[in-house]
């Protein structure tokens, strides 16, 4: 065992959490494409309110209780039959050795019979990350199992395009801040066409996050982007589905 795995050990604090979920959609098709399961406290408590119980500690127990209640909270409330995809936040600083960290996910997924296929796993590169190798392990491990890896927050974190340039997730979310007002910026315009251009040059599907407005969605899409998430859609709603805004355009899973 390395001295990082030290983070395995059962008796490490346990932090009390539970999951909400906000619809993932895709504009083009008109349907939901899936679910981002955020952490809360287990009176409603925002994530802010739990992540600041995460020590060096407790990072990995946490770190997998959250993929374990996701998926079962998933399986519950996800349409039977149904194609949505279930979007994990995971914290790469929490992951050791990629084989052995996945273990627990594994096997919540198969007592929960939830397709390994339907889970996608979002890292966020506003967490420093000192070893771009491990990052490289860790998407090159998750995609073998049939995960879809996707990298968070881009454009508000650490590395931006020198990590993009070491590996390409299957997915990359476009940071809000980039996203806001973008219909009054010429400036946002011009770098989400790029971002656009680049996703598409190197195979990878874009996602706006934090989506609020009609106009955002207009030039949005006239860039080629499809996938979005924001309050214009629907807010969080804790160990439920919450229903697609009728401002949105969009129709309701189901």
């Amino acid at each position: 065992m390395t001295a990082g795995c030290q983070g395995c050990r059962e008796d490490a604090a346990k932090i009390d959490f539970t999951m909400a979920f906000q619809p993932i959609v895709d504009a083009a098709a008109g349907r939901v494409w899936g679910y981002e399961a955020l952490v809360r406290g287990p009176n409603g408590e925002g994530a802010g309110h739990v992540l600041s119980q995460v020590t060096d500690e407790n990072r990995y127990r946490f770190d997998q209780d959250c993929r374990v209640k996701a998926i079962a909270l998933a399986a519950r409330l996800f349409p039977q039959g149904g194609t949505e995809m279930l979007s994990i936040n995971f914290m790469p600083n929490a992951v050791y050795e990629p084989s052995a960290c996945i273990r627990a996910t594994l096997a919540a997924a198969r007592n929960s019979r939830f397709p390994l296929e339907r889970i996608m796993f979002e890292f966020t590169e506003d967490e420093q990350i000192a070893d771009t190798g491990h990052i490289e392990n860790i998407v090159s491990a998750y995609r073998e199992l049939g995960f879809t890896v996707a990298l968070d927050d881009f454009g508000a974190g650490y590395a931006g395009l020198n990590l993009l340039a070491s590996f390409q997730p299957n997915l990359i979310k476009l940071d809000m801040g980039l996203i806001r007002d973008v219909h009054t910026s010429c400036a946002r315009q011009v770098i989400v066409a790029g971002m656009a251009h680049i996703a598409r040059e190197l195979g990878i599907t874009l996602l706006a996050e934090g989506v609020e407005s009609a106009d955002e969605v207009r030039i949005l899409r006239a860039a080629g982007i499809s996938l979005f998430q924001g309050y214009l859609f629907a807010k969080p709603a804790i160990e439920a589905l919450p229903e697609i805004g009728p401002e949105s355009g969009l129709r309701a899973a189901g």
